[in-house]
């Protein structure tokens, strides 16, 4: 209910609480591996999409103060996340992006 209530606080506090859980690992892993981990070749795009999806919500929510695009930042915030989670799993985003093409192809 806070999201269509009062979505600019819930995109603040989303947003950082995100930071905070994926900074959270470098607590296990220490700063440097983390880091290292997540720009690795691999899943470098994938980080790149989600810190820019992060800067997006944030300028949104905090200086632009659009209700409608701090939804739609958060929304897309949400799918980078995933994708940016999924690139630890082996083949999952190969999996999902498979399973994306058949349920969205039209061609019967």
């Amino acid at each position: 209910m806070i999201v269509f209530a009062k979505p600019i606080k819930f995109a603040v506090l989303f947003t950082f609480g995100n930071l905070l859980a994926v900074g959270s690992t470098a607590f296990l892993l220490g700063p440097a591996q983390q880091l290292g981990m997540m720009f690795d070749p691999v899943r470098v795009f994938a980080t790149a999409i989600y810190l820019g999806c992060v800067v997006i919500a944030l300028i949104c929510a905090l200086w632009i103060h659009s209700k409608v695009l701090t939804i739609i930042a958060i929304i897309i915030e949400i799918g980078a996340l995933i994708w940016y989670s999924l690139s630890y799993i082996p083949f999952a985003r190969r999996m999902v992006s498979e399973l994306m093409i058949r349920l969205c192809d039209t061609e019967l």
